[in-house]
């Protein structure tokens, strides 16, 4: 390996690190520091910082690959997501802002869950942290394996530890690297973090399939597309041999958006109400241009291969080998630190949105309930590194597939939280038995429906998104519940 790409991967994670001692210094004093940065988030900070840890190693190896294989038809999942991102900048963001302050200062979404249906309290602190600490335990896997798989792909045979396999050094490699900077630093550390990674993401997402197409061996966009007419037209058409089903489980994607925890976190920390439209634009255009660069990517690349005779195992690394192949070994350190930048924005949210769960919804509220500050930080510390090592665990199977994990967790906290999320915010007559039994029944239905392998085939023909049976059926739940419940004082006035 070049020394070239040692260079610029040691800068990366040098400036990682840097950055979370930085946060250390500004942001770890109390929970509200250490779990939401003081909610002082500028609007291009968190506007990045939604779309970094959002936008998670699959928009470099999963959507890519996808690509490869399947052509524009996969692209109805970047449409979705965009859709999706727009109405949870637009309907959720400004309401989440303003109601986690207003109910009681919550600075977790279990905590507000709670606040907000005071006499299910208990309960739906319990629930919700459960959830998120088992649907993040998988997501954060899927980070860990697209880390495993850059390591394995990149730098083959280089490392020499203990017998280890190159994949299990990449999983051990990106977790610590992550583990640092969001242990030292909290919140804060991991928002800035994601605003330089996001950066660095786009600008590969730009200059990747730029190279593809139009340097040495590209051909150009007419060449390309020739020789994927060629090989199957059907790369090239967004519907042909896409049923509605597989297209409908495609853009439900986007309904996902509404549950993420991970990434409305991050309304909640925002600056300012007034700053929740500049976020919008700014994190929307970032998407918009960074989905076109995965998309071309991974649609050019495969037309990149087939002109040169190169024989792809597997369509998800395609990132990896072009980046090896066509760039001088500095700007290729610079591409697998995106790839990094992608893994370890989504991961370190990941992981703290799980700590911030397990200290404030079940170690200051069943163990140690007059717990201070400066003791809640530490917990939090400790939790981080226990949720991360869970994940590198259930990562350490080589053969997991990136998007599949990803499309399950995606699914699991969509449906949980989702419909909660928007009729808490919108419904003044959701009532605390209504959430309880939306979260639950989501969250199951998701469970029973990849279990039964209906996400794979339904009824004889192609499988459908489990986010859509558990998303309806968690709507429905909520409403029903709500409107033949009463929970006493939970009615009220929310203001606008």
């Amino acid at each position: 390996m070049a020394i070239g790409v040692w260079i610029s991967l040691f800068a990366y994670f040098a400036l990682m690190i840097a950055i979370g001692i930085y946060a250390m210094r500004k942001a770890t004093s109390s929970s509200e520091d250490y779990m939401l940065g003081g909610r002082g988030l500028s609007p291009q900070v968190a506007a990045l910082s939604a779309g970094a840890s959002d936008m998670s190693g699959w928009l470099l190896l999963g959507l890519p690959g996808a690509m490869f294989v399947s052509g524009l038809g996969s692209a109805w999942i970047g449409i979705g997501l965009l859709v999706g991102a727009f109405f949870n900048w637009t309907l959720v963001a400004p309401r989440l802002r303003e109601q986690t302050v207003h109910y009681g200062n919550a600075i977790t979404i279990p905590a507000f869950l709670a606040n907000r249906f005071p006499t299910r309290a208990l309960s739906l602190r319990t629930v919700s942290a459960i959830v998120i600490v088992i649907f993040f335990a998988v997501y954060t896997a899927s980070g860990l394996v697209a880390g495993g798989k850059l390591f394995e792909s990149a730098f083959a045979g280089i490392f020499n530890i203990g017998g280890m396999s190159d994949y299990a050094i990449g999983i051990l490699i990106t977790l610590g690297v992550v583990l640092v900077y969001t242990v030292v630093g909290g919140f804060l550390a991991v928002s800035m973090t994601d605003f330089v990674q996001g950066c660095i993401m786009m600008l590969a997402l730009v200059i990747m399939p730029a190279v593809v197409l139009f340097g040495e061996g590209g051909g150009g966009f007419s060449q390309a597309s020739q020789t994927l007419n060629e090989v199957d037209p059907t790369l090239l058409s967004w519907t042909s041999g896409l049923t509605f089903i597989g297209w409908l489980s495609a853009v439900t994607w986007g309904l996902g958006y509404f549950g993420q925890p991970h990434i409305i976190v991050r309304f909640m920390a925002i600056r300012t109400l007034k700053d929740v439209p500049t976020a919008r634009n700014i994190g929307m255009s970032w998407m918009l241009i960074s989905l076109i660069g995965a998309v071309s990517l991974g649609l050019f690349g495969r037309a990149y291969a087939i002109r040169n005779g190169m024989d792809i195992e597997d369509p998800e690394t395609i990132f990896i080998i072009l980046a090896n192949l066509l760039f001088h070994p500095l700007v290729t350190g610079f591409l697998y630190a995106a790839l990094l930048a992608a893994i370890m924005s989504t991961i370190s949210s990941q992981l703290l949105v799980s700590s911030s769960s397990l200290t404030e919804d079940f170690y200051r509220l069943f163990l140690r309930k007059e717990a201070t500050d400066k003791e809640c930080v530490t917990v939090g510390r400790i939790c981080v590194v226990l949720v991360g090592l869970v994940a590198a665990v259930i990562a350490s199977n080589p053969d997991s597939q990136v998007l599949g994990l990803v499309s399950n967790a995606w699914a699991g906290f969509g449906a949980a939280f989702g419909p909660l999320i928007i009729l808490s915010l919108m419904w003044s007559r959701t009532n605390g038995a209504g959430a309880i039994a939306g979260m639950v029944v989501g969250a199951a239905t998701v469970m029973i429906w990849i279990a039964l392998g209906w996400n794979g085939e339904f009824m004889g023909g192609p499988g459908v998104y489990e986010i859509i049976p558990g998303f309806i059926a968690a709507f429905i739940a909520i409403l029903v519940v709500s409107s033949i419940t009463a929970d006493a004082g939970e009615y009220q006035h929310i203001d606008r």
